[in-house]
């Protein structure tokens, strides 16, 4: 059964749906190369729904939301938000891609793609001159994805998952004006 993905702006009421996809695809992901107990720590913490309560009250944060139909069942979403990333040349028009999940079962359909793409033309449309993102340096597939969108890698970082730091590599995506 072949399933369509609509993708649409997340708004007030999707705390819920966003927590769920948050924590199943992070677990989905990392079961097996993070330590169990730090997954489940970091999910209830970074992905408990008043996280995303609050950032769909912030006028500065996008969320979309990608949902497989019928049904409308949440199977991933972006976060864009200003960006906070420990860069050597921080840009004031900076914006992050905080989070980008996609149940697994829906990779290789080009949702990602899409939401990549509604991130990089609302970033363009705000006047961003890059978009970064920090991404695990061992989630190679990950990697793989964005460099196929044009970013490079800036920097690097530590991430805490849980109780233990993890090496993460920044990655940024220059923009151009948006045509007039």
């Amino acid at each position: 059964m072949s399933n369509e993905i609509g993708i649409r702006a997340a708004a007030r009421g999707d705390e819920e749906a966003l927590s769920a996809v948050g924590k199943a695809s992070f677990l989905e992901a990392f079961a097996g190369i993070l330590d169990g107990g730090d997954i489940i720590a970091h999910c209830e913490r970074q992905h408990a729904a008043a996280v995303y309560r609050d950032w769909l009250a912030d006028g500065d944060m996008r969320i979309w939301l990608a949902e497989a139909t019928p049904g409308r069942a949440p199977i991933g979403y972006l976060v864009l938000a200003p960006a906070k990333l420990p860069v050597a040349d921080p840009h004031e028009d900076d914006l992050e891609i905080k989070r980008i999940y996609l149940l697994h079962r829906f990779h290789g359909q080009r949702v990602g793609k899409r939401l990549m793409d509604a991130a990089v033309a609302d970033a363009r449309a705000r006047g961003a001159g890059r978009v970064l993102l920090g991404v695990y340096a061992g989630n190679h597939d990950a990697l793989a994805f964005y460099r196929r969108c044009g970013f490079a890698q800036i920097g690097q970082r530590t991430f805490r998952v849980g109780d233990t730091d993890y090496d993460d590599i920044i990655l940024a995506l220059p923009l151009q004006p948006a045509a007039a």
